[in-house]
Order: C-alpha cells, then structure tokens, then sequence
C-alpha cells in the first residue's frame, strides 16, 4: 500500500520547474512575435520572462538596459536567454560588461552577429537612410556589416555557452540581390556566427518567422537541455519533441 500511494504521488505531483527564461525579440517585433515559444517553454517547465521593448525609439545603448530589467525577475534562478535577431545583439552587448552567477545558456535565432548587408545597402543614400530610421528607428543604422556598427564593435568572441540558429530561406526579395551565400533575407549564415559558440545549425527558415518554426523551437530545447544541437532532427521528431515534455 505504501508503495502505491507513493507512485500516485509522483505521477499528480506537479513536475519540478526547470530554469528561468529570458526571451528577447527583434527589430519592429513584440513580445507577441516570441509568445508561441514562450508557451512551449512553458510547456516544459521553464519559468520565462517576455517583455515588449521599445525597439524601433532607441539607439542600441540604450535598448541594451531593458535586458537587465527583464534578467532580473528571474532572481537567483539559473538564467537562460533565447534571442531573435537585434535581441541577440542586445544580449552581447549586456554581457560584455561581465557574466552573471546564474548564467545558463544562450540560443539566438537569426543573430546579425557580423550586421546586414541590408542596412548597408539602405545607408548607401541620405534619403534611404532617413527613411529606413524613420521606419525602424535609430538602432538599424548600428547593425550594418561596417568595423564601426555595434556588432562588429562587440568582443568577438563569447565565454558563455551559446548556440545559434540560422536561417537559409530568403523570403525578403532584397537578401538574394545583397548578401552573398545562404541568407534567410536579412541576415547571411555567416553573419550569425561567432567565434567561441559552443553549436551552430542551419534551418530551412526564414529571418521573420523563425522564431515560430517547430524546428527551430526543438532545437532550442535541445540546446537549453543538452548545451548541443541535434544536428539529425527531422520535422517529426521536432513536432514530438515539442508535445512531449522533457523529465526534469
């Protein structure tokens, strides 16, 4: 009897809660854009912090402070980010002033870690450049491909645990005309790389909706599981690995 009553236990007991997480979006996206992830994350126990910052108002010095804010309501427990383009950039930036104690791992999506041919080509002009500040705001000029942008101007290599996945499918028009190599449109997949990364996946994604692809999702929970890839993963697999919450 009491080794029954104590199976029953364990299986209505609730699953102990993993790790804090924070999400960060990109340029001209919300909280919103990261909210199919953040209820997956959910779904395997993480307790996750996803708040809108006000992207397209500040230049990148500035953005920079709302990843302190949201870093620390997760307190003392052990601290993951998952990025999505310009908050990949954010969370590099945070970092370089030093580690947290809690710090656990990082994913970013579609990181333009080296900037965008796509900035550079919009910054060609007075006019182009006005109009792209006035559409996305002060911290798209910073993210060009130029030694002096804000990525390039980072330390060039990370001493924190740090998978990135990018994307090959160019669903904006301009990537393929611009960026030499595989893009997703945006950013090329050898912008998003980094020396010192601990994994590094190419995905058939695009930059603006990779965040949401079950893929990309799997593999996120991989690496905030495993600190690795899964370098074999198949659509399947990824839509079990996403139903089927990891044991804790």
């Amino acid at each position: 009897m009491r080794i029954l009553a104590l199976l029953i236990l364990l299986l209505i007991a609730p699953a102990a809660r993993a790790d804090c997480v924070v999400l960060l979006h990109g340029l001209s996206r919300t909280e919103h854009s990261m909210r199919v992830l953040q209820e997956i994350l959910e779904f395997h126990g993480y307790r996750v912090i996803n708040h809108t910052y006000p992207s397209q108002d500040a230049p990148v010095s500035e953005l920079v402070n709302y990843v302190g804010r949201s870093a620390a309501q997760c307190g003392t427990e052990r601290m993951h980010f998952v990025t999505h383009s310009l908050g990949g950039i954010l969370v590099r930036a945070w970092l370089a002033n030093g580690n947290p104690a809690n710090l656990g791992r990082v994913v970013m999506l579609a990181p333009p870690n080296h900037g965008s041919e796509i900035v550079d080509t919009f910054a060609e002009s007075t006019l182009t450049r006005d109009a792209m500040i006035w559409l996305n705001g002060p911290a798209v000029p910073q993210l060009g491909t130029d030694q002096g942008s804000v990525p390039n101007q980072l330390p060039p290599s990370v001493d924190f645990e740090l998978g990135i996945i990018a994307g090959d499918i160019p669903i904006n028009p301009m990537g393929p005309i611009v960026i030499d190599g595989p893009n997703d449109g945006t950013v090329s997949v050898a912008s998003t790389r980094l020396n010192g990364m601990r994994d590094h996946i190419v995905i058939s994604a695009t930059h603006t909706l990779i965040m949401v692809n079950p893929v990309a999702m799997a593999e996120v929970l991989e690496f905030l599981h495993n600190g690795v890839f899964d370098h074999g993963i198949t659509l399947g697999a990824a839509l079990r690995k996403l139903s089927n919450p990891w044991p804790q």
